[in-house]
């Protein structure tokens, strides 16, 4: 049978985008800033637990840039293979912070208003703020959802959120989702407390949005976990590997690969493939040259491979026949 192989499903080297992050980080300050002299002029939750959610925003741009810095140092003594991973590390401390911070606050002040209601004042000072919030927060998720549209390729973008290797590309798009649905919910409540006089629907408002907050977190936590722990490549990418060493004329057959993203354009291969009897070491590391020419210029992001000879039956981890 004859092995087809279609580049049209190859997916884009994933390159974060700091002009998203940036974008978010500045936008988002400001806005915790407006939200935070809104909530003190106007007593409503809902504002504090919004311009508290800004405000972890921020930190949260600041660390991913963080992230972005460290992981591009290069290998060391230490970290033979880079370290790609430390983007993983402070993405998973965003969500982390999102879920302690964000949304524990939110609860904390839904609570306390909605057992003490304080009458919301000059409430039109909240809507201006909260119009001019979602036009800095509109602006960033447009950067944000269109960098990662541009990197989903033809999957459906629930499936491309959780098969993405780069957690500042969709960490930044949800953040900025969460955003937006916690004005709209802001928005909401402060409306309805003014119009029905119950002030303990402004603490109802700041629960809800805990309640986002705590939903987004988890989504980040539980994606950034498995790119932390370690994750294997697109399936494009193993096909990839398997089809050019099947092609090299020193391998008689190949076995398998085992492939674990280390950053989001870098990618560790283990391949197993068993040689030709009269390949020697010379032939065998030939091979390999000639596969890490490949890849370098067809799957760049597949920095480091290892090649180990075995058998099939060695591979599949059966024992050996016993000698006749």
């Amino acid at each position: 049978m004859t092995e087809t192989h279609d580049d049209t499903d190859r997916p884009a080297i994933a390159h974060p985008s700091r002009k998203t992050i940036y974008a978010a980080l500045i936008g988002n300050l400001l806005i915790a800033i407006s939200k935070f002299i809104a909530a003190a002029l106007t007593n409503s939750s809902a504002m504090v637990s919004e311009g508290v959610h800004s405000l972890i925003d921020t930190s949260n741009e600041l660390l991913l840039l963080h992230g972005l810095n460290r992981s591009a140092k290069p290998p060391d003594e230490n970290h033979p293979l880079g370290h790609g991973r430390e983007l993983y590390f402070w993405s998973f401390v965003v969500a982390l912070l999102v879920f302690a911070l964000g949304a524990g606050v939110s609860f904390y002040e839904g609570v306390v208003h909605i057992l003490a209601p304080i009458p919301i004042e000059n409430a039109g000072a909240n809507f201006v703020v909260l119009a001019l919030s979602a036009i800095f927060e509109g602006y960033s998720w447009q950067l944000a959802f269109k960098n990662f549209r541009s990197s989903k390729g033809k999957s459906n973008y629930l499936e491309a959120l959780r098969r993405s290797k780069d957690p500042s590309t969709f960490t930044v798009l949800l953040e900025d989702s969460a955003a937006l649905a916690g004005i709209a919910i802001a928005f909401v409540s402060i409306a309805l407390s003014r119009h029905f006089e119950m002030p303990t629907l402004d603490g109802a408002g700041s629960i809800c949005i805990g309640i986002l907050l705590a939903l987004t977190a988890g989504f980040l936590a539980r994606e950034c976990k498995g790119l932390l722990i370690g994750e294997r490549a697109a399936p494009a990418v193993e096909a990839a590997i398997l089809r050019m060493a099947r092609e090299d004329p020193a391998i008689q057959q190949v076995n398998g690969v085992i492939t674990v993203h280390m950053a989001p354009d870098q990618v560790v291969a283990a391949l197993s493939a068993q040689f030709h009897d009269a390949a020697n070491a010379d032939d065998i590391e030939d091979c390999v040259e000639r596969l890490e020419t490949r890849l370098a210029a067809e799957r760049q992001e597949v920095t480091t491979l290892f090649v180990k000879p075995q058998t099939s039956r060695r591979w599949s981890g059966r024992p050996a026949p016993p000698a006749s």
